[in-house]
Formats: C-alpha cells, sequence, structure tokens
C-alpha cells in the first residue's frame, strides 16, 4: 500500500459496517482502502485486410503475440489508452470507430475493453515492450501463439463484425473465464 493511502496508520481486513465484503480498514480512522480490478485497454487493428500483432518482449508471455494492449493510466480515457499502448508497443498511429468487446478476467482482476480500429499506415515498428510487429492476414495469425485467451476472442469477434458500422460490443464467449 503506498504512504499517501496509508499515511501511517495501521490496516486491517475486515468488514466495514454496511458493507458484504472483506476491506482493508485503517483501525486509527475508519478510512477503506478499496482494491478493485485493473483496467486493460486494447485495439484490434487492421491495415486493409490485415491485422496487427505484437510479440511481446516481456513477461508474461515473452515471446508470444499479442494485441496492443495494456493497463490504462490515471486520468486517461479508455480510448486515448488504447490509443497509447498502440503506439508504445508497435508505433502505431489509428483512429478507433469502435468499442469490440468488454471482457471479465476474475482470475487476475482484469477488466478488458478492446477497440476496433484502422490504422493511418502501415508503418508499424516495435515499441520496448514488443520483439515483433506484423501485420497478418486471417489465414496466417499465428493462432496457436496466441498470448491470451482473450486476444483469440477478440480477434473472433472482430471478424464477426467485419463491415458493420455499428454492433453491441462483445463480451466472454459462453464459459469462457480467461483461466486457462
Amino acid at each position: 500500500m503506498s504512504d499517501a493511502v496509508n499515511n501511517g496508520g495501521q490496516f486491517v481486513r475486515t468488514i466495514p459496517a454496511g458493507d458484504t465484503h472483506e476491506r482493508l480498514v485503517c483501525v486509527d480512522c475508519g478510512f477503506v482502502h478499496y482494491e478493485n480490478p485493473k483496467v486493460v485497454v486494447g485495439v484490434v487493428c487492421s491495415w486493409e485486410d490485415r491485422i496487427l500483432l505484437c510479440r511481446r518482449a516481456i513477461e508474461p508471455r515473452k515471446g508470444f503475440w499479442t494485441l496492443p494492449a495494456g493497463y490504462l493510466e490515471l486520468y486517461e480515457t479508455a480510448s486515448d489508452g488504447a490509443q497509447r499502448e498502440a503506439w508504445e508497443e508497435a508505433r502505431a498511429q489509428l483512429d478507433i470507430d469502435a468499442l469490440l468487446a468488454v471482457y471479465s478476467i476474475p482470475r487476475i482482476s482484469q477488466v478488458q475493453l478492446i477497440y476496433r480500429a484502422r490504422l493511418r499506415s502501415p508503418a508499424v515498428s516495435p515499441g520496448p515492450e514488443s520483439a515483433d510487429v506484423r501485420l497478418f492476414s486471417w489465414d496466417d495469425i499465428p493462432w496457436q501463439q496466441l498470448a491470451f485467451p482473450s486476444v483469440r476472442w477478440a480477434l473472433q469477434h472482430h471478424r464477426e463484425v467485419a463491415g458493420q458500422a455499428s454492433f453491441a460490443a462483445r463480451g466472454n464467449p459462453p464459459g469462457e473465464l480467461g483461466d486457462h
């Protein structure tokens, strides 16, 4: 816990009055420190009929392919965060047109917001967290080397809504919690 939150107080796990979950509560002043899921933002970027993927240069899943995605920063909109991640990981400039999916990954306390976007240019290159970046045709996507289940879900959902100007954002496929 950061000093800004702690301020020297001692915290214990307890159920605060009127609550139903154990929380970290300051024994001195009763302040409740809520622990909430992390928000991940990312994009399925396309250039013509090809999809941008990044080979991870960092753990977890170093060497596997993923979408440009990462944690949302404080004071950042979700779409701005997705654009930032695409720049940081693939030096990609893009235009977001829709929220593609919202995935819940409770095993690791994540909520993932994945957008659909079009690259402004096919000129992409690895950023510091990527060992390689490429534009793949559908048949050339390295399906067995995808880093996370949600990458596969997002690619499938992107294909489902191809050519549609508007659609409902997708969610976890039935029975999938991203736990493998």
